[in-house]
């Protein structure tokens, strides 16, 4: 009897997914953003809410008739099931139109069944594993690929004369994807890998891997960590043993000298090197308007990092598409609509691939600077996309 009873429950829950897919307010289009306004990464969830604040705000909340309704969702931090469980509200009981948000990518890759199940196009404002949009068709990224950017930045290592490395990850889907990436690329390139660790996601601890590291004596770090408070522990304890005094100095994607956390680093992170698709300090006129706007919103202090200009871009993904199906917002039709659309961000020209639904984008390499006496990433080199 109770097999029988969980199985209509089973039956009457997909059902309801499939209803909820068809179903939608008259007039009123809803995106259901879930991210981390909670716990050790309450920053990024912020970025993220104030990139689409900041968008509604400058092209209003209504596009092709239809009023634009956010509702946020706190997943508070990497949690898979929890995203699932708002992901399943928000489609069930919101009957929301689009899915956006997910600064984890577990917490992406647990919603991709739901948003197959019930045709919900789902933006990816930050998540950056690599297969992330072949979990599910109606899956649109417009942050960056995390196995995209890692080639480059080999390339770029390898002729500056740095040809053994050690390669630091964050033990998770993106920094596997990270890890797999480098030992690849900077081999091909012609680099020797003379070390490679995953350390814990939250760790703050750093000191074991960092001696290890001193004692191989390697010519780069190549690194990804979480920003937060881990990329700064990382960059203290690299300061600690003295590395860069030893020879080896330290390169990695954006991610360990992320705008947020910059300040707390100090004068450590000086001349560290970076590749990301985004830095405040980008020289564009409409880069420039959009770090004025977030410095209004969040206080003269505060720094946009790629998180709130990704979570602009993707809302600027959705006024298109929307645009382009005169305010229809049928799961297929929209989805349609995403793909192929091409923007300026703050970032630079983006381009929402029709083929892997994933962002193009151009690729900085930035150096740690202090301008106007305050630390920034500042770009010397840009590599278009291929």
């Amino acid at each position: 009897m109770k097999v029988m009873q969980s199985g209509i429950r089973a039956a009457l829950a997909a059902g309801a997914l499939l209803a909820a897919a068809g179903a939608q307010a008259q007039g009123v289009v809803k995106v259901g953003v879930i991210t981390s306004m909670s716990g050790p990464f309450a920053e990024f969830g912020k970025q993220m809410e104030t990139g689409i604040q900041l968008y509604q705000k400058e092209h209003g909340d209504t596009v092709a008739g239809k009023k634009v309704v956010v509702i946020l969702k706190d997943d508070g931090g990497p949690n898979p099931e929890l995203s699932k469980r708002h992901a399943q509200e928000l489609v069930v009981r919101e009957k929301v139109d689009v899915l956006a948000g997910f600064v984890f990518s577990p917490n992406a890759l647990a919603v991709a069944p739901i948003a197959t199940e019930a045709k919900k196009p789902t933006v990816i404002m930050n998540a950056a594993a690599g297969g992330i949009p072949a979990a599910s068709p109606y899956i649109v990224r417009t942050a960056f690929s995390l196995p995209a950017i890692v080639p480059p930045i080999s390339q770029w290592m390898i002729k500056q004369g740095y040809k053994t490395a050690y390669s630091v990850v964050a033990d998770y889907s993106p920094g596997h994807d990270v890890e797999a990436a480098f030992l690849d690329s900077y081999k091909k390139a012609g680099g020797s890998v003379v070390g490679s660790v995953r350390t814990p996601i939250n760790t703050l601890d750093f000191s074991p891997y960092m001696q290890k590291i001193k004692d191989t004596a390697p010519k780069a770090i190549f690194a990804f960590v979480n920003a937060a408070d881990v990329a700064p522990a990382f960059m203290r304890e690299y300061q600690t043993r003295k590395l860069a005094q030893a020879g080896t100095v330290l390169i990695g994607t954006g991610d360990i000298t992320d705008e947020a956390a910059i300040d707390s680093m100090g004068d450590t992170a000086l001349g560290v090197v970076t590749g990301y698709p985004y830095s405040m300090n980008h020289d564009s006129p409409l880069n420039k308007k959009y770090v004025a706007a977030f410095k209004a919103a969040r206080g003269p202090q505060a720094r946009p990092t790629i998180m709130s200009v990704a979570a602009y871009d993707g809302m600027a993904v959705i006024y298109e598409a929307l645009r382009k199906t005169q305010g229809k917002a049928d799961g297929d039709a929209l989805l349609a609509a995403m793909k192929g659309v091409k923007l300026e961000s703050p970032r630079g020209p983006i381009e929402i691939d029709p083929a892997t639904r994933d962002v193009k984008q151009r690729l900085y390499m930035r150096k740690v600077e202090k301008v106007d006496g305050r630390l920034e990433n500042v770009e010397f080199e840009t590599i278009e996309p291929k």
